[in-house]
């Protein structure tokens, strides 16, 4: 126990620093160029350093279909519970939120902690669930919002198929995935790390070092808070990290699970904080407004609305993520998971349950 907290500690005092060179650090484009070195060389690094440790077999299969369960239980479960927070469904709030909540980033907000506090054989079977993810954030999503923008602007008639190319291109291209793809190959053919030259691991293992602390840094550095709608984007995300603990323990139920750290893995994947590509997407389609001058009305999504989310969603995951994970076992039985998900949910809702309950009693004594 004193371990993991002074593990967590240690990580705290990364993410702190971060945030204490905000000051020397202003520019947009060098904390992007950060989170770039962590996407396309200290994240690849250990995945496949993670992948080339376990045995391939079909059975892994399973991770990325239960991931991409995940997206579609949140991304169709959304019409039903966004007017509980006083959002229309049809509208560019809703549809914004639609598109952000079911989709996952752990590459910044799950995989250094699972890395950290599960290891190598964990890390490998979550890279594995993300692909899952990758499917449904950069392709289903993008036909979704396709789908939106085209039935919000009825009167437009466009060609989409260019995009549709350089969308699958870039799925190609992402490092992550050539990484993934060339460790599949190799244990295709029976080799691992032993069977690598040395150069070549060494060369991993030192860009793989990188990516803890360069994730905490960049945590710290990216992380900003806004002003806005910050009690509705953080009620609506606590509801969303209690419904997904809920998830997880049917997941854990119906699978039987028992092995404790398949049970934490279950349940930090899904709790990862909302991705950028379908605020991608949604930038996308609101560049194409802009050039046709769209009032804030006829906008298919709210832009700023996007950004809030993102903004918050990085911060809450890691806390989340982080806390259960450094817990040790405690929250490896599904009693735990199931009252953290009742209380999240609860705190999610809390503020507007209140506050129809108490616009219905002046109401009602106003009709007295």
């Amino acid at each position: 126990m004193v371990g993991a907290v002074q593990k967590t500690l240690i990580l705290l005092l990364l993410i702190g620093l971060g945030l204490a060179l905000r000051s020397k650090i202003k520019n947009k484009t060098e904390i992007n160029g950060v989170k770039e070195i962590i996407l396309s060389i200290a994240l690849p690094s250990t995945v496949f350093i993670a992948l080339m440790g376990i045995k391939i077999s079909v059975s892994l299969l399973i991770y990325p279909i239960l991931v991409l369960l995940f997206n579609f239980f949140i991304f169709l479960s959304a019409p039903y519970f966004l007017p509980i927070f006083g959002i229309d469904k049809e509208s560019s709030a809703g549809r914004t939120l639609t598109m952000l909540l079911p989709s996952l980033a752990p590459g910044l907000s799950s995989f250094p902690f699972i890395n950290e506090f599960l290891g190598d054989e964990s890390l490998a079977l979550a890279a594995m669930g993300d692909v899952g993810n990758k499917f449904f954030a950069l392709n289903f999503l993008y036909f979704i919002a396709m789908k939106m923008y085209l039935k919000n602007n009825q009167t437009d008639a466009i060609e989409e198929k260019g995009k549709i190319k350089a969308l699958l291109l870039s799925l190609v291209k992402e490092p992550i995935n050539i990484i993934m793809l060339l460790a599949i190959v190799f244990l295709s053919f029976g080799l691992n790390m032993k069977s690598l030259p040395t150069v070549v691991v060494d060369l991993f293992n030192r860009a793989s070092s990188l990516m803890t602390p360069l994730v905490l840094i960049y945590i710290g550095l990216a992380v900003q808070l806004k002003e806005g709608k910050i009690k509705l984007v953080s009620s609506i995300l606590l509801f969303r990290a209690g419904i997904t603990l809920l998830f997880s323990v049917l997941i854990i139920t119906i699978f039987n699970i028992n092995n404790p750290n398949l049970i934490l893995l279950a349940v930090a994947v899904p709790l990862s904080s909302c991705s950028f590509w379908p605020f991608a997407h949604i930038s996308a389609i609101n560049m194409k407004e802009d050039d046709k001058n769209y009032s804030k009305e006829r906008r298919t999504f709210d832009l700023n609305l996007a950004v809030l989310i993102l903004a918050f969603s990085l911060p809450l995951s890691t806390i989340l993520v982080m806390g259960i994970l450094a817990s040790g076992q405690f929250f490896a039985q599904t009693s735990t998971l199931l009252g953290l998900g009742f209380i999240l949910t609860g705190l999610g809702l809390a503020p507007h349950v209140f506050r129809k309950t108490k616009t219905y009693i002046k109401l009602s004594k106003v009709s007295s």
